[in-house]
C-alpha cells in the first residue's frame, strides 16, 4: 500500500499534464503553486494560525499545491512542524512537495552561500536534504545552490583551474553527494528538482551547470522572475519570463523524464502592480505546466497590502489588468479586510486561462547558445521586445530554414563548420555583431569577408534599399546611437539596411549568398537596450528579412512583443506606458484574422500605393496582409489567423 501511495503521488506530481483545455487543475490550463518559506512553515504548524491563513489566501486565489520549506539560512524547521503543516494542506485536497533553500545568509546586501570545501556546511547541506526528503516525495531547491566562496581553502582546492572549471566540477559533486544522493538514501522514492533563476548567462560562473547537472536531478524548474527592467540591478528584459521558460523547455523537455516543471514569480521590484501580472501572463504564454507564486507571506500577509503603483498613465483606460475588476473579486472576511498580493496573481492567472486553451506549442527563430556560453546576454530578450519571437536551443538547431548566432555561439568550438553545412543545405543564418566580433579572426572569414573595426559610428538616420542607388528613409532617432564600425567588400555584400552619419554609411542588416543559402549580419547597437530608440520603420523591416519564412510578424514600435504559436495562433503584448497601433502583419493575400476574444473578424489594412525611389524605380514594399489593431498599454490579446 505504501509503495502504491508513493507511485500514485509521484504521477500526481509529475505526470505530464494533459493536453491545453484539459481540466489538470483548478485552472483550465495549468496548476498553481505557492512557496512557503520555513519561517512561514513553522507558524502555520499552529492550526489557529494555519486556518486563519489558509481562508484568507483561498478567498484571493485557487492554487492546487505549495511547496513547503525545511529550510533557509541556518534555520530548520522540525520534525514536528514539517509533519503538522504537510497534513494540514492535505487535509484541504493540496498537492504538497517540500523545499530547500541552501543560502547561508548574507552581507551588505549579498548573497551568502555555503562553502563547500567547509565540513560544517557540507555536513548542514545534507541535513537539510536528508529532512525534506523524510517528508516528501518530492523536494525543489530554491535558487541558491550556487557559489560565491573564495575562501583560503576555495583558493587552494581550486589550484590552477579557472573559477569557472572548479565551481562547476565542485558543484556536480556536492548535487551528487550532499543532496540527491543523502535524499534518496532517506527515501527511496524522493524526486529532486533543482530550480534555476533568472541570470542564466553567467550561471557557468557560480557553478550552476545546465549541461550534466540539470540532468542529475530529477527535474528542473525555472525563474522567471523580470520585476522591473529599470530600478532592479539585473535589468532583466520583460519578454525574459517567455524567453527563459522556451530555452529550459529545450533543455529538460516538458513532461520527459520530470522535465521543465514550471515558472516561478516573486512579488518584489516592481513600479505597478501591472508589472506583477505581466510576469505570470508571459510565464504561462510559453506553455509552463505550473506556476509558482514566491512566497505564501508576502501574498497572504495583511500587513503587506498591494498598492496600484505608479499606473496613473493608464489606469482608467480598459487594459487587460483591470484594478476594478481585481478588486471585485476579493470578498472581505470583514469590515477592514482587504487584498494582498495574492488576488492579483489570482485575477492575472484566471485572465489568461481563459485564452491559453487555444493557443498551440510556441515557436520563434531558433537562437543557439551552448551550454556555458556567455557574450551579448540576454540579447534574445532584448530582440523579443521589439517584436522577434525567439525560441532558444543548447543545440544547433538543424534542419531549420533559419538560425539566429549571438556571441554565446563562439563557445561551440565547430561552429564555422555549422555555418557552412547551414548554408550548402540551403538554410540561412543570421549573426550578431558580436558574433562577428568574436569569431572574425577564428575562420569566419571563409564564410563571408567581414569585420568589426573596434570603431563606432553614431548612426543619425536610417535608411532601407536593396541594389546599386536605391535608399529609403527609415527615420531618424531622437539622438545618434552607437554600432559597432562593420568593414565588408562592396558587392560581394550588399548592406540591405544601412544606418548614416553625415558623409558615413554603415551597414545595420548585412546579406552575402553563400552556396544554397544566404548569411546575414544584424549589427547590434553598443548599448543593446537603444534598440528601443530606432524608428520604427527600421526595426519593421529588420522583422521583415528575418522573419520572412514566418508565419506572421508584426510591424509596431519598440515594447510591443509577439508569441506565435504552431496552430496558426499568436499572442501580442504591449508593455508601453500609452496605446499602441500594431499591424499584425501575415504572408500572402488570401489570410483572415480573427481575435479570439471577440470571435470577431479584424479588418484588413488596404494595401499602400506603390512608392518609387528618387529616380523614379519602384521600391519593393513589404509582402503580406497587415491586420491593424489598437493594444492597450500593459496589454495583451490573442489571435488565430485563418485561410
Amino acid at each position: 500500500m505504501r509503495r502504491f501511495v508513493g507511485a500514485l503521488l509521484a504521477v500526481l506530481v509529475f505526470g505530464a499534464l494533459g493536453p491545453a483545455g484539459a481540466d489538470i487543475g483548478k485552472y483550465k490550463n495549468f496548476r498553481t503553486a505557492i512557496y512557503v518559506v520555513v519561517g512561514t512553515t513553522k507558524q502555520l504548524a499552529d492550526p489557529a494560525e494555519f486556518a486563519r491563513q489558509y481562508d484568507r489566501m483561498q478567498r484571493q486565489l485557487k492554487f492546487d499545491k505549495v511547496y513547503v520549506e525545511v529550510y533557509r539560512n541556518h534555520i530548520f524547521a522540525t520534525d514536528a512542524e514539517t509533519e503538522a503543516v504537510k497534513k494540514a494542506f492535505e487535509a484541504k485536497g493540496i498537492i504538497v512537495a517540500g523545499g530547500v533553500t541552501l543560502a547561508a545568509g548574507g552581507k551588505n546586501g549579498q548573497f551568502g552561500t555555503f562553502d563547500y570545501e567547509d565540513s560544517a556546511d557540507r555536513a548542514e547541506c545534507q541535513k537539510a536534504s536528508e529532512l525534506a526528503a523524510r517528508h516528501f516525495n518530492e523536494v525543489i531547491l530554491d535558487d541558491f545552490f550556487f557559489y560565491t566562496a573564495k575562501s583560503d581553502a576555495d583558493i587552494a582546492a581550486k589550484g590552477d583551474k579557472s573559477w569557472t572549471a572548479y565551481r562547476l566540477g565542485k558543484m556536480r559533486e556536492v548535487a551528487k553527494d550532499l543532496v540527491i544522493g543523502p535524499a534518496k538514501a532517506a527515501n527511496p522514492s524522493v524526486k529532486v528538482v533543482i530550480k534555476y533563476p533568472n541570470w542564466y548567462p553567467h550561471f557557468q560562473g557560480l557553478g550552476y551547470d545546465l549541461d550534466k547537472e540539470a540532468q542529475m536531478f530529477d527535474g528542473i524548474y525555472t525563474g522567471t522572475e523580470t520585476r522591473d527592467p529599470f530600478v532592479t540591478d539585473q535589468l532583466l528584459q520583460q519578454y525574459e519570463s517567455y524567453g527563459i521558460i522556451r530555452y529550459f523547455d529545450n533543455i529538460r523537455p516538458t513532461g520527459h523524464n520530470g522535465g521543465n516543471g514550471g515558472g516561478w514569480v516573486d512579488t518584489y521590484s516592481i513600479k505597478y502592480a501591472d508589472r506583477y501580472a505581466e510576469q505570470l501572463w508571459d510565464t504561462m504564454f510559453a506553455k509552463a505546466r505550473e506556476i509558482t507564486l514566491f512566497n505564501w507571506h508576502d501574498l497572504v500577509d495583511p500587513r503587506y497590502p498591494v498598492a496600484a503603483g505608479a499606473r496613473g498613465a493608464w489606469e482608467k483606460r480598459p487594459t487587460s489588468f483591470n484594478w476594478a475588476d481585481m478588486a471585485k473579486g476579493y470578498t472581505p472576511a470583514g469590515k477592514g479586510d482587504s487584498f494582498g498580493w495574492g488576488r492579483v496573481a489570482g485575477y492575472s492567472l484566471e485572465e489568461v486561462d481563459k485564452a491559453l486553451g487555444d493557443l498551440g506549442t510556441p515557436i520563434g527563430i531558433p537562437s543557439y547558445k551552448p551550454y556555458q556560453s556567455d557574450g551579448e546576454d540576454f540579447l534574445q530578450h532584448y530582440l523579443g521586445n521589439i517584436g522577434i519571437p525567439i525560441e532558444m536551443t543548447p543545440t544547433f538547431p538543424q534542419g531549420a530554414k533559419l538560425v539566429l548566432l549571438t556571441e554565446e555561439a563562439k563557445y561551440d568550438p565547430d561552429i564555422v563548420k555549422k555555418i557552412d553545412a547551414q548554408l550548402k543545405s540551403g538554410g540561412n543564418v543570421v549573426i550578431t555583431s558580436g558574433f562577428l566580433r568574436a569569431m572574425q579572426d577564428k575562420g569566419f572569414k571563409t564564410i563571408a569577408e567581414w569585420e568589426t573595426t573596434g570603431r563606432v559610428i553614431g548612426i543619425r538616420e536610417f535608411v532601407n534599399g536593396f541594389g546599386a542607388g536605391n535608399g529609403q528613409s527609415l527615420g531618424q532617432p531622437k539622438t545618434p546611437i552607437l554600432f559597432p564600425e562593420v568593414r565588408f567588400y562592396t558587392n560581394d555584400s550588399w548592406a540591405i539596411i544601412r544606418g548614416t552619419a553625415g558623409a558615413k554609411g554603415n551597414p545595420l542588416l548585412l546579406m552575402n549568398g553563400y552556396s544554397k543559402g544566404t548569411i546575414y549580419l544584424l549589427n547590434v547597437p553598443d548599448n543593446a537596450a537603444d534598440l528601443y530608440a530606432m524608428p520604427q520603420a527600421a526595426l519593421s523591416q529588420i522583422k521583415h528579412y528575418l522573419l520572412a519564412d514566418f508565419p506572421v510578424r508584426i510591424d509596431a514600435p519598440d515594447l510591443v512583443s509577439l508569441f506565435a504559436y504552431d496552430n496558426n495562433t499568436l499572442a501580442v503584448e504591449s508593455f508601453r506606458d500609452a496605446p499602441a497601433t500594431v499591424n499584425i502583419v501575415v504572408p500572402g493575400n488570401d489570410a483572415k484574422l480573427r481575435d479570439l476574444k471577440t470571435g470577431k473578424l479584424v479588418a484588413a489594412k488596404a494595401p499602400p500605393p506603390p512608392q518609387k525611389d528618387a529616380r523614379g524605380r519602384p521600391i519593393l514594399a513589404p509582402s503580406g496582409t497587415a491586420f491593424p489593431i489598437s493594444l492597450e498599454a500593459h496589454s495583451w490579446r490573442t489571435y488565430r489567423i485563418e485561410r
